[in-house]
């Protein structure tokens, strides 16, 4: 988990003095760090609620299924990715893509947020969750191409170095950085400024998430 989330975790009170809102975003934050590691398939509740320091149920109490709990997971990943290229977006035109991008490579901030929404992708086959994850997709498409008035190719080749950039994170590939030919070029071409940034927020090998 990163730095940022385990101080969430680390620092919360016991349940009875803090909040619903914060016992919930805490719960979110860990959901998100769980779920992004191990896919909607492979988590469990009580997975989630030893990361938040809280009971199993508890968290049913709070979300009712492990389905809802995930749909708020991918909901809250595309609201933090919009807001994150809408504070972004003003500037000059020219520098757009680069702004946009590290913005979206600013998310890896929060254990899993990127690899919950690349792997809301792959989750199309079911009715409620597919629905919400295309919904959440569409709203990056119209951003990137109306918002930030991207051409349709721009907002291909953006999508498709968001998508590689995905592909690093959850291969966990930091850890090769320097030892093989192909994971030091990817790493340099997706984080050419940011890298040994990058590598202090992403999870290594061995780590549950």
């Amino acid at each position: 988990m990163s730095p940022e989330a385990a101080e969430v975790l680390e620092t919360a009170a016991p349940a009875g003095r803090m909040s619903a809102a914060d016992r919930r975003e805490q719960i979110l934050v860990a959901a998100t760090a769980v779920f992004g590691a191990k896919t909607y398939v492979g988590t469990t509740t009580d997975e989630i609620a030893r990361a938040a320091g809280v009971s199993q149920p508890y968290v049913v109490r709070l979300f009712g299924t492990k389905q809802k709990l995930y749909i708020e997971v991918i909901q809250r990943a595309y609201s933090h990715l919009l807001e994150a290229f809408a504070a972004a977006l003003p500037g000059p035109v020219d520098e757009r893509a680069p702004r946009l991008g590290a913005a979206y490579t600013g998310l890896l901030a929060e254990r899993g947020m990127l690899p919950v929404i690349a792997g809301s992708t792959q989750m199309g086959g079911e009715t409620e969750i597919g629905q919400v994850a295309r919904d959440g997709f569409s709203s990056l498409w119209h951003f990137i191409r109306v918002d930030a008035g991207f051409s349709a190719d721009e907002t291909r080749g953006f999508f498709a170095t968001g998508m590689l950039i995905n592909a690093v994170v959850g291969l966990r590939l930091t850890g090769d950085y320097g030892t093989g030919v192909s994971a030091t070029e990817v790493l340099d071409e997706c984080f050419p400024d940011a890298l040994e940034k990058v590598r202090t927020f992403l999870p290594k090998v061995g780590e549950p998430w």
